[in-house]
């Protein structure tokens, strides 16, 4: 399909385009894992699993979750002061 083609279906909203894109080469920015590894205290990692457990998500679920809180709080901190 032509470039023309496809920037009319866009445009019009005839049809859905997806069907027209490869999803196989999508790729997010800054979302591309990145393997680290941390050490923590046993008695942070019993507390940890314990959350994990009674949420009902993985360790790794639960440091991902509580990071990406903790970040989003501080950026907004930044952006009222």
């Amino acid at each position: 399909m032509k470039a023309e083609e496809f920037d009319k279906i866009f445009d019009d909203n005839e049809e859905d385009i997806v069907q027209y894109l490869d999803l196989s080469t999508i790729k997010r920015p800054n979302l591309e894992p990145k393997r680290i590894n941390i050490d923590f205290p046993i008695w942070m990692v019993k507390k940890l699993d314990e959350e994990a457990r009674h949420i009902g998500v993985s360790r790794q679920a639960i440091i991902k979750t509580w990071l990406a809180d903790k970040i989003m709080q501080t950026e907004q901190h930044k952006i009222s002061t």
